[in-house]
């Protein structure tokens, strides 16, 4: 069975575990709002796994149901507020200036998985980011990262060198911070929009995980991989809940959530879900005749090393500006992500 049959099958079962969520009685049913296409981790695996842990900590009693297109991704974070759903999942790349102690956890240069990384970020704003709240209006129920994020591109990148002049696709926060200073016009296009600006050559490459080759079919637009063993950058990713729908749910059912799916279970579940994913985009990758992954050379790992260095610098920085103790946060995190 090839990768690409994996997935649909994956996709097929996720579709039913969402759908068949509504079809016994229980008590309340939260409003799933995506912006991810339908076959994305996001959706295939990511809000099933939720559903799930939803459904087995509230013994039944409180289910989930999927809608997709009610907002673009910039503006979940408002539409959850508002309460026009329940329950979304925010990248908080897509909006400049709103996050700033989030871009700890998108620096480059951090070793391990995207489970360690997710784990290490919650348990790091619990103990130093959470003082920022800069998810008020919004109930925080998970925190988590996509894999080291890499540069995609219709024509070969095999030198870093070759990335200065080039367009393209990067999301805000560090990524924008890299991007710049590895030379590229940066071009901010939410993820749904990646494959059509690709295939009308408004970009000439993409800064994104490696499950996008399959999730946002860049092995159709971007054939050719440049890959850095840490990545570029890596996103940086909440769930957030209306925080009426949640205080509307009798409080016993309030404590199991909190207890046993919000918080670090949910995100290292989600870590781990974007660990296998990316696997899938790398195999397909592999999988796929025309696509290459070029590595980066032990020569442009130095270069990027102070490149890593200084944007480091200027993000720990930031954070100090916010009132958060920027060095024992990233220390933590590197510490965290070690030990998991």
């Amino acid at each position: 069975m090839t990768n690409f049959t994996k997935l649909a099958s994956i996709v097929a079962g996720a579709t039913m575990a969402l759908t068949s969520t509504v079809a016994f009685a229980a008590d309340y049913t939260l409003t799933i709002s995506s912006w991810a296409p339908p076959t994305h981790g996001i959706n295939a695996r990511m809000w099933p796994t939720f559903v799930e842990m939803v459904e087995e900590a509230t013994d039944g009693q409180v289910t989930a149901e999927l809608k997709m297109g009610l907002a673009p991704p910039p503006a979940q974070m408002d539409l959850i507020q508002d309460g026009a759903a329940d329950v979304s999942i925010i990248f908080h790349g897509y909006q400049p200036g709103r996050f700033v102690a989030t871009k700890l956890i998108e620096l480059p240069g951090y070793e391990g998985s995207a489970e360690a990384a997710s784990v290490a970020y919650w348990r790091t704003y619990e103990a130093h980011l959470a003082a920022a709240n800069e998810h008020r209006g919004v109930k925080l129920i998970a925190l988590h990262t996509h894999g080291p994020a890499q540069l995609h591109s219709s024509t070969p990148v095999t030198e870093m060198s070759e990335i200065a002049g080039l367009k393209v696709r990067i999301p805000g926060g560090v990524g924008g911070d890299v991007g710049a200073a590895l030379g590229a016009t940066g071009i901010q296009v939410p993820a749904p929009k990646v494959y059509e600006t690709l295939a009308s050559n408004a970009a000439d490459g993409v800064v994104m995980p490696m499950e996008s080759r399959r999730g946002f079919k860049l092995t159709e637009v971007a054939q050719n991989v440049y890959e850095l063993p840490g990545g570029l950058y890596r996103g940086s990713f909440a769930f957030i809940m209306n925080e009426d729908t949640l205080a509307d749910l009798p409080e016993d059912l309030q404590q199991k959530l909190n207890d046993e799916v919000f918080g670090e279970p949910l995100s290292r579940a989600l870590g781990a879900i974007w660990d296998e994913i990316d696997t899938v985009g790398r195999e397909a990758t592999l999988e796929t005749e025309g696509n290459a992954i070029n590595a980066a050379s032990e020569a442009d790992l130095a270069k990027f090393a102070e490149i890593t260095t200084a944007v480091t610098a200027s993000v720990l920085e930031e954070l100090s500006a916010a009132g958060i103790d920027a060095q024992a946060a990233y220390d933590m995190v590197k510490s965290e992500m070690a030990a998991n």
